[in-house]
């Protein structure tokens, strides 16, 4: 009797690729290698250093503002013997070293009704120093009055403003008795303002070093001009 003959054929081997994974199916994609919240773990630790930056930035600033305190500051120009107003002061914030005579804004009425010792320009800082008895001029400077004709000076000279002396070229008579002078120019500070009755000259007192002004104070009448410069310039 003959053996019966079995129609099972033999399992083929699987193809490589199916073996890759155990219980995967072949062509499925990898969860691992595509999961979207492994990407996102770089972009949220770079979040949080933003967040730490910028909170330790904003934690510096209010450091170096809480520094500041507002100080008092012309708001617009005085005059030797001005008594101050409230008008006359604008608050600036300032980080103050200690020992400065600079006046912090909370002190502004003890500053109202008192007098101004020197011209001072708008913007400058208010100190003690500046209030008090006029001190025109101080120690070491001269002043001395110009009598300046229309086109020698800008029209809208104020007391602070600063200002460069010059000598020009004199004419007629005036010419013949200044041959040879020279000199200049001197930088100065306008003390007053005073238009004449006739609209034509302007006396205009600056406030020089105590040399500088002899020197001013010796050139002939009509040879010398102002330019109105910026403070500290030449």
């Amino acid at each position: 009797m003959s053996a019966p003959t079995s129609t099972h054929e033999p399992d083929q081997a699987a193809p490589a690729g199916a073996r890759s994974w155990v219980g995967r199916t072949p062509g499925a994609s990898s969860r691992i290698a595509s999961d979207p919240r492994r990407r996102r773990v770089p972009y949220l630790v770079l979040g949080v250093l933003l967040v730490v930056g910028c909170t330790a930035g904003s934690v510096i600033i209010v450091l170096q503002a809480g520094d500041r305190e507002p100080m008092l500051a012309l708001a617009r120009p005085v005059t030797v013997g001005d008594v101050v107003t409230p008008q006359d002061l604008r608050q600036v914030p300032l980080s103050a070293d200690p020992g400065t005579d600079v006046i912090p804004a909370s002190q502004a009425q003890s500053v109202l009704g008192q007098p101004v010792a020197y011209s001072l320009p708008a913007g400058t800082l208010l100190s003690r120093s500046a209030l008090g008895r006029p001190q025109v001029p101080p120690p070491g400077q001269g002043v001395v009055a110009l009598a300046v004709e229309a086109g020698q000076a800008p029209p809208n000279l104020a007391p602070g403003t600063t200002v460069t002396v010059i000598v020009t070229p004199g004419t007629g008579a005036s010419a013949s008795t200044s041959s040879g002078v020279s000199g200049g120019p001197w930088q100065a500070s306008v003390v007053s303002v005073a238009p004449q009755a006739n609209d034509q000259t302007t006396v205009v007192s600056v406030q020089l070093p105590t040399a500088s002004a002899e020197e001013v104070a010796a050139i002939p009448p009509g040879q010398l001009a102002l330019v109105a410069v910026a403070a500290g310039g030449a």
